[in-house]
């Protein structure tokens, strides 16, 4: 496979009708792959309207997969892209993170190192998180060496980590990719409630109300809208997640982010100009329940995805706002591989 020909490739996408799963669905459809497998939970949000404009093979529920893929009922695949999670930083059910984020890329990732397909070996790909650093006081390094150091500051982000570190352990990593996504925005979040980013929750409150509302900060540092965080736009993510899917030497975990943390004043004032609003912005007191799990601090060091030969500059942030604003929100359309 190459990064911009996956043409001849058969692919499964878990998470496919989801956010980032359904633009990687997108950008292979884009890049003349339609030999695809969506696996997902439709369950009953409105996720399922991300499929529409997409062309894949087959689609299967989450809870039949595994059970078909062992016994051969799924055939072959080239690439794995694991991107079927929960993906909610507030979940608590500790027991149901581990079955859905744990448990099922464990067993996923042994079905996948264990085939082929047209002799070579079935490439697996899959959503690591961010939140994995914690508060960041460990840094944010993409070396496996340094996982025993971390400190999630939430369930997710420890079911998240818990696959990393066994994925090490048990030698995984020097075969496979583990991507540990920053703050991604863009086309196709509509569905994820809570965990919409702030450019999606705040585009119809700014029409009504023309003012954006954001968090207080309780740390010193940080003056209110001055937290800091690594944004990416979901056009950038897919397009670094299929260079590494295509580029078989380079395995391990990597950031996948745009390099450089900017402001949520950034990023609200963004969503302004993109409107043509004058922007008014105010400060709310942040639930108790987030405050000791809050970051107020993300930076991804891609030094790693560039070093596997990614060259391609990121989206700067008021662009990436204003294509997903303008070409997206307003016109209410999700992303479709004939429109460009």
């Amino acid at each position: 496979m190459k990064p911009n020909d996956f043409s001849d490739a058969r692919v499964l996408v878990t998470g496919g009708a989801g956010f980032i799963g359904s633009a990687l669905v997108w950008a292979l459809n884009r890049r003349g792959c339609e030999r695809i497998v969506v696996c997902d939970r439709l369950g009953t949000d409105e996720r399922w309207r991300n499929l529409t404009p997409l062309r894949f093979a087959d689609y299967v529920e989450a809870d039949d997969l595994l059970l078909r893929l062992q016994n051969g009922a799924l055939g072959k695949f080239d690439l794995v892209l694991h991107l079927g999670a929960c993906s909610s930083t507030t979940e608590t059910d500790a027991s149901f993170l581990i079955r859905n984020n744990y448990a099922f890329t464990r067993d996923l990732a042994v079905w996948s190192l264990g085939q082929k397909a047209g002799g070579r070996k079935t490439r697996f790909v899959y959503a690591s998180s961010a939140a994995t650093y914690g508060d960041g006081s460990a840094g944010m390094e993409d070396d496996d060496r340094q996982l025993d150091t971390l400190r999630p500051l939430n369930m997710y982000g420890y079911s998240k980590h818990l696959f990393d570190l066994h994925a090490r352990r048990a030698g995984f990593l020097k075969q496979i990719v583990g991507l540990k996504y920053f703050n991604v925005f863009g086309p196709n979040e509509a569905h994820k409630g809570d965990m919409r980013s702030l450019v999606q929750k705040s585009f119809k409150q700014v029409q009504a109300e023309g003012i954006i509302r954001l968090f207080k900060s309780y740390r010193s540092e940080f003056r209110d809208g001055e937290q800091k965080r690594d944004f990416l736009y979901v056009k950038d993510a897919v397009a670094m997640t299929l260079h590494l899917a295509a580029s078989p030497k380079s395995n391990g975990l990597f950031n996948i982010g745009s390099g450089k943390a900017r402001t949520w004043l950034d990023l609200s004032r963004a969503v302004f100009s993109a409107l043509k609003f004058k922007p008014k912005i105010e400060f709310a007191e942040m639930p108790e329940t987030i405050r000791d799990k809050y970051q107020y601090f993300t930076e991804a060091n891609l030094a790693r995805l560039r070093a596997a030969g990614y060259t391609a500059p990121t989206t700067a942030l008021e662009k990436a706002v204003a294509d997903y604003v303008c070409n997206y929100l307003l016109p209410d359309r999700h992303l479709d591989p004939a429109i460009a």
